[in-house]
């Protein structure tokens, strides 16, 4: 995974993400990793429930932005383009929201 030019303080990841490697790497680089163990680890690390709960919140943003057929298809044919259409769905919805 890159990671972007400022470190984040956490990574929000599912279950799928749970190794060993990419949670060690993680901790090298400062960053705090929140992912719910498998189901077959031997040895339980409980993430913070209550930050995890973020992930379901951005999870399902993505899920109403892609309801735009725009982007979810990726009409533009320039990452500037498609990072605007994202912005202007992204905006729609919030407005959509706040009344």
């Amino acid at each position: 995974m890159a990671i972007p030019v400022a470190a984040p303080k956490a990574l929000l990841a599912d279950k799928v993400y749970d190794g060993d490697r990419l949670r060690e790497r993680l901790l090298i680089r400062g960053i705090l990793p929140i992912i719910p163990p498998r189901s077959n680890r031997k040895v339980l690390q409980h993430p913070d429930y209550r930050r995890y709960k973020d992930r379901n919140r951005i999870e399902r943003m993505f899920n109403k932005v892609n309801q735009s057929r725009r982007i979810a298809t990726r009409y533009d044919k320039t990452a500037l383009s498609f990072a605007s259409f994202l912005n202007l769905a992204s905006i729609r919805l919030w407005l959509h929201h706040r009344h």
